[in-house]
């Protein structure tokens, strides 16, 4: 069986958020589809170690917000590399609260739903939660972020919790020839010299060498020191 096939999925690049009385708590997803038209449901696949799944089991709510094509990674890394039970992930982020009494992200969004849980399907190491939609709107015409735009141009990485997620990525399986890589020990993004990285200033053909010490990673924010070469 080849696995890989699965790769050849598409996906989007979402936050999804949930509420627990007064506490917030969001993070990305990849797997959020529309299952039916009437009523409009979308159903969303959540990892049952994640503070959102909680959430979500206890409110009956989320949102989903779709983000754009231009997502900076760190915007990508706050949401999906860091837990909120240690980390505010709404400080400084532009948001509202919902008609359901939940967070929808605006900052970096083109459009957000609002759903009710209507049922859930046990999924193993996820629940599916179906969702009938509320309350809906479009907040900009900008291009989305698709998974695979995410992973092959914005060079991202999948968090272990993600249903998608591979031990063996796709793009750790391809040869490194030289200009060596290098790769994050903490979240698995990969610093490539060849593209640099331009969202941080640093331009294309910058050797790791090069970078300057107070370089962090894009993603989830470690120092040089957590990479090692691929």
């Amino acid at each position: 069986m080849d696995l890989k096939a699965l790769y050849r999925i598409s996906y989007g690049v979402y936050v999804v958020c949930s509420r627990s009385g007064e506490k917030y708590n969001g993070q990305i997803a990849n797997t959020v589809v529309q299952v039916a038209s009437e009523p409009p449901t979308v159903s969303v696949s959540l990892n049952k170690k994640n503070l959102t799944h909680e959430f979500v089991k206890e409110s009956g709510f989320f949102t989903v917000s779709i983000l754009s094509r231009e997502t900076p990674l760190s915007f990508i890394g706050r949401f999906g590399f860091k837990s909120g039970r240690e980390f505010d992930k709404f400080d400084g982020i532009n948001f509202r609260i919902g008609v359901t009494g939940v967070p929808v992200v605006l900052e970096n969004a083109v459009a957000y739903i609002e759903l009710k849980v209507k049922g859930e399907i046990d999924a193993g190491t996820h629940t599916v939660f179906l969702g009938e939609v509320v309350e809906a709107g479009v907040l900009s015409e900008g291009d989305v972020m698709t998974y695979e735009y995410y992973h092959q141009v914005k060079k991202g990485t999948t968090p272990v919790t993600a249903p998608s997620y591979a031990a063996t990525s796709v793009v750790s399986e391809r040869k490194v020839k030289e200009p060596v890589r290098y790769r994050c020990t903490v979240c698995g993004y990969i610093y490539d010299p060849e593209t640099g990285d331009p969202e941080n200033g640093i331009k294309a053909g910058t050797a790791f060498e090069d970078l300057p010490e107070s370089w962090v990673c894009p993603v989830c924010g470690a120092p040089k020191e957590d990479f090692k070469k691929v």
